[in-house]
Formats: C-alpha cells, sequence, structure tokens
C-alpha cells in the first residue's frame, strides 16, 4: 500500500510539473500562430475585401451622411488607379414595379423622328408656312350637326414645301367661336407619314372654326430625345450647407457620378425617393440647409437652335387648304328621337373633358360645374372643410387665387418664403382650413429650407382624412427635364400613398391636376416643353386610372380657351378651374350658380 501510494503521488506531482512546465514548451507554438493569423489578415485580399465590404454596409445604415455601396460590387486592389462608380441612376425603378414602368414607357413610344446630320438644313425639316390642313366632308353628307364628330387631315411640309413622309411632329388642335366663347381641345393622330388626323367633337350650334398649331417639328423632338437621354442633369441643383460662420454650396441630384465617399445620401427612407449632393469640404452632410435652384447651363449643338424659333417653327398657327369654319345645325329629332350622329371616317372619337361655351366649362364626365366665384359662394363651399393643395406652382397659384377670391380667408403668416411656401389659410367662423405644400425635390425654387422639403407621400401617410378633407395633387413641371422613369417613381409612390388614405378613410376627396401647354421659348422648350409634358400627362392619367381620384383636366382647360397659353393661366382660367374643384368638393346643395347643358 506504501508503495502504490508513492506511485500515485509521483503521478500527481508529474502532472503538477507537466502543468507547470507546460507554457514554457507551447508558449513559442501560440506565438506563431497568432503572427501568423495577423500576417493572413492583413496580407490576404479576400480577408481585406471583406472587411472593406462589411464596413461600406454597416456606413449604408447611415443614409444622411454616407450613400451605400452596391451589393455587386467587390472591392479589389487595383493595378491602376480605380473609376468613380456610379452607385445611382435616373432609370432605376422598384423591382416590383418594373413591368408597369415597361408598359407606361410603351404607352408613350413617339413615332420615329428624323436624325439629324451635323451639316442638317433648316429648309429640310418641317415647317408650318406650306403645311396646311384640310375639313373633311360628312360621312354621311349634309350639314354638321351637334354631337356629330368632325375630322381634319393635316399634311405637314418641309420649308421647300414638299411633303413629309414620317410623323413625330408636336401638334395641337382646337375648335372654338369667339363670339360665344366657346371652344374644344381636338385629339390628334399621326400616320406616321406626314400626314395626321385632327378629331373634334360637335358639341355648341352655330359657327366653329379649326385651329392647327405646330409645336415642334419632328426634327426638335430627335434633339429633345437626345438631351434628356444624354444630360439629365442640365438643370443645376444645389444643396446649402451651413454650421455657424461656414457656407458651402455642392451639386445635388437625382444621381450623381462619385464614389459613395464622396456623396451625401438623402435618399428618403419611406418613399425610396434617391436624392444625393456632392459632400461639402468643410461641413457634414448633417449640415445642408437649403435646397436651391442654380440656373441651367445646356449648350446645343450648332444650328439645333434655330429648330426652336417662336413664328418660325415653333408654336406656329398652320393655315388651311380651304374653309377653315363650318357652321353646326341643332340635333335632328324625328318623333321626340334623336337621330344618331355621324364622322368624317367613323372610326375616331375625339372624346373631350369638357368645353367651353359662353365662357363657362361643361364637364362632359356628368360633373355639374357650379359657378363659384365670389367670397360668400367659396365660403360656403369649403365650410367645415380642410383642404390641402400639393404640388408645384401652378397649384400654389389655386391657394393664392382662393385667399385673394375669398378674403375671409385669412393667410396665417408662417414666416415661409413666397415661392416656396408652406402656407396656410384660415376661416375661423366658417371652420375651414386650407393649406399649401410644394413637392419635395427635384424642385426649381429659388430656396427651399431642407426642413420643408417634404415628400407628398409621407404628407399623405400623415393625414386623418375623411368625409371633410379633399386633397389636391398637381407634380408635373419640375419633372421635365429627366428621363420618365424619375417621374414614373414619384408618381407610384404617391399613388400607393393615395390608396393607403382611401382605405383608411374612405370619405377623403382626392383631386389629381393635369400639366398645361404654356407659352415656349429656347429655355423654357429644353426644359419644360409641351412634348415633356404631352408625355408626363399621359403617365400621370395612366398612373391613377382605377384609382377613386377626380381630375381637373387643366390641358383641355387651357387648349381649348381663347386666353393665349401660359405654364401659369391667367385668371380667369384659374378661376374655371377653382370651379371644377369646389363643385367636386360641394354638395348641390346651396345657392350656387349651376352651368345649364345645351
Amino acid at each position: 500500500m506504501e508503495k502504490n501510494t508513492k506511485g500515485k503521488s509521483s503521478l500527481i506531482m508529474g502532472g503538477q510539473m507537466s502543468r507547470k512546465h507546460f507554457p514554457l514548451n507551447y508558449s513559442w507554438i501560440f506565438l506563431f500562430l497568432a503572427c501568423l493569423v495577423l500576417w493572413v489578415m492583413f496580407y490576404s485580399e479576400n480577408i481585406t475585401d471583406h472587411i472593406t465590404c462589411r464596413l461600406s454596409e454597416l456606413k449604408m445604415n447611415v443614409p444622411t451622411t454616407k450613400a451605400p455601396t452596391p451589393n455587386s460590387t467587390t472591392l479589389k486592389r487595383p493595378t491602376e488607379p480605380p473609376q468613380p462608380v456610379s452607385i445611382c441612376s435616373y432609370h432605376s425603378v422598384l423591382p416590383e414595379d418594373a413591368l408597369e414602368v415597361e408598359q407606361l414607357k410603351e404607352s408613350i413610344a413617339w413615332p420615329e423622328t428624323p436624325s439629324l446630320p451635323s451639316n442638317f438644313s433648316l429648309n429640310d425639316t418641317s415647317g408650318p408656312a406650306h403645311s396646311t390642313f384640310t375639313i373633311l366632308p360628312r360621312n354621311s353628307g349634309g350639314g354638321w350637326r351637334v354631337g356629330d364628330q368632325l375630322e381634319v387631315l393635316i399634311q405637314i411640309t418641309d420649308f421647300h414645301g414638299r411633303p413629309k413622309s414620317s410623323g413625330g411632329d408636336v401638334l395641337l388642335a382646337r375648335l372654338h367661336n369667339p363670339t360665344l366663347f366657346a371652344g374644344v381641345a381636338g385629339r390628334v393622330l399621326d400616320h406616321h407619314n406626314g400626314s395626321y388626323t385632327a378629331v373634334f367633337s360637335l358639341l355648341w350650334e352655330g359657327s366653329a372654326h379649326v385651329e392647327v398649331t405646330l409645336v415642334h417639328p419632328s426634327e426638335a423632338v430627335t434633339v429633345l430625345e437626345r438631351i434628356t437621354q444624354q444630360n439629365p442633369g442640365r438643370v443645376s441643383l444645389k444643396g446649402i450647407f451651413r454650421s455657424g460662420s461656414v457656407t458651402e454650396a455642392t451639386a445635388c441630384n437625382v444621381c450623381l457620378k462619385a464614389p459613395p465617399e464622396k456623396l451625401c445620401n438623402f435618399t428618403d427612407i419611406r418613399t425610396g425617393e434617391p436624392w444625393f449632393c456632392y459632400k461639402p469640404k468643410k461641413l457634414k452632410c448633417e449640415h445642408r440647409v437649403i435646397h436651391s435652384f442654380g440656373g441651367f447651363g445646356l449648350k446645343l449643338k450648332p444650328m439645333e437652335d434655330q429648330l426652336f424659333q417662336r413664328g418660325v417653327n415653333m408654336k406656329v398657327l398652320i393655315q388651311s387648304s380651304g374653309p377653315s369654319n363650318i357652321t353646326i345645325l341643332p340635333k335632328l329629332k324625328v318623333l321626340n328621337e334623336t337621330v344618331p350622329t355621324n364622322t368624317s371616317g367613323g372610326s375616331v372619337n375625339a372624346q373631350p373633358a369638357g368645353y367651353y361655351y359662353q365662357g363657362i366649362w361643361r364637364a362632359l364626365d356628368g360633373t355639374t360645374v357650379h359657378q363659384l366665384t365670389n367670397n360668400s359662394a367659396i365660403s360656403q363651399c369649403l365650410s367645415g372643410k380642410v383642404l390641402h393643395l400639393y404640388g408645384d406652382s401652378t397649384i400654389r397659384q389655386w391657394f393664392e387665387y382662393l385667399i385673394s377670391a375669398a378674403p375671409d380667408l385669412k393667410k396665417f403668416d408662417l414666416k415661409s418664403r413666397t415661392q416656396t411656401g408652406p402656407f396656410m389659410a384660415l376661416n375661423y367662423a366658417k371652420n375651414i382650413l386650407v393649406t399649401f405644400r410644394c413637392h419635395a425635390p427635384p424642385i426649381r425654387f429659388g430656396n427651399l429650407p431642407v426642413s420643408q422639403a417634404r415628400y407628398i407621400a409621407n404628407e399623405l401617410d400623415g393625414l386623418v382624412g375623411g368625409e371633410n378633407t379633399a386633397i389636391v395633387i398637381g407634380v408635373w413641371s419640375h419633372f421635365s427635364t429627366f428621363p420618365v422613369e424619375v417621374y414614373i417613381r414619384r408618381l407610384l409612390s404617391i399613388r400607393r400613398a393615395v390608396e393607403r388614405l382611401l382605405t383608411r378613410a374612405p370619405g377623403t376627396l382626392v383631386i389629381i391636376r393635369t400639366a398645361n401647354p404654356k407659352a415656349l421659348s429656347l429655355y423654357e422648350t429644353l426644359t419644360n416643353s409641351d412634348w415633356f409634358s404631352i408625355q408626363r400627362d399621359k403617365i400621370l392619367r395612366t398612373i391613377f386610372k382605377g384609382v377613386n381620384v377626380r381630375f381637373v383636366d387643366a390641358w383641355e382647360m387651357t387648349l381649348a380657351h381663347y386666353l393665349p397659353h401660359n405654364l401659369h393661366p391667367q385668371r380667369p382660367i384659374i378661376s374655371i378651374m377653382l370651379n371644377v374643384v369646389l363643385s367636386h368638393i360641394c354638395s348641390p346643395a346651396g345657392n350656387f350658380t349651376e352651368t345649364k347643358t345645351l
């Protein structure tokens, strides 16, 4: 036993001694392994890349200070200086919207327009001097009657008088009677061979004069298409950064070509709407305080400015090859039954939204338009209501009209800028609230405080809504210089917010204002041409088709009116537009003067 005990003690003692000698025998091994790991971490490209990418991913979680790094980009140690990486695109859309976006783009596809050689001659382009239109005879003979469709054939020629063989010219048409203060917009169809058909609904008795306008020759459209694709950032937009006495300004836009570390990423986290600014040199991204318009600097190629000449080939009337007037007779009635109407060709319907007669707009969608032009009528209509106006300066114009036409609406001084707002007007006695807020960038306003640059979709998500709430939305003018995806993306986010609002508050009234034609200069054309507006107007109507909203057809209401086109229509047209808005808001009851239909 004693011997065994000594053996066990020796084993125990031996084990303890082994553990005591362990650090001495193996510490060099662990030290060697640690150095090896550190060497691999610092000199392995794969591990370095992994660390770099993980840091970039962490930076993506701070959208106001860093631009996101694309997941598909792997950073390698280059043998040459790296090229700037674009982390954004003017054409990007949400994956779930991709199919709808493609369908929308197909719906506005413009006929192919002629290419422009560097030495092109203006005389070979579409011109109004020798172009003509011809009123086609009534299909079943006899005189024109109320309810018929009038068709007019338009033939475009060049300045030599040679007929064009391709389409793509931008044309507007209207039928009007200055004596009756009557007018209706026509629908123009492109036959892709230099000829076009304008179709009009005949809606009043008496005389009617056909008017066809060449807005742009097809060659001008070629230029407009090119600059939109090649120079989408041709309007200068800036961010003003300020901290203490230090102020810096940098370029901003929907997309900027620069590596992430050189950009401030202000993409809206709720809508996903992208917005970037170049980083200021001294200040931080969080110091941005103002969104600003910095001007326009695009230069056309030689000779191209000749395609945009007022009085020569831009917004110029086309002459008739024969009579330009018709006489419209009353509808025929046999045994108290109205005889079916006739058309020239019988295949096309103009389908206007409405028309003017005796200066009053008569909607053709069943809406009764009340004449609410004085303080008491407007106040009675809006009594107990909340009216929110969202959009650009064409919507701000409506706010300005309301507070001038209804002095009982007192503008509350929010110390905001005249151009940008926001604005608020109150009528305490009638419990009326009217507000205006401009949409978020892109917007060509002088100085918009960043704190007030709010996306319409986010504003709608913050509303309670209900039967006493009306919303007006007008977004179009400031998106003309960008590829259509930018506009589509904005409208889809607004549509989703409208649908959410109508789901939680079905009684809410939502009204959409369309675009309108305008006077054109070279600058206006390159930033806000009617051609841009025609396309975006069609997109707007298509996106909100099937949604429970009302439209104010500013396009037709401006085109059909006798007053000249203007980005901000003159007061008589604004008054008529507001009559339509208020008629949607008000019930038929009350002391309203209703329009009378024929």
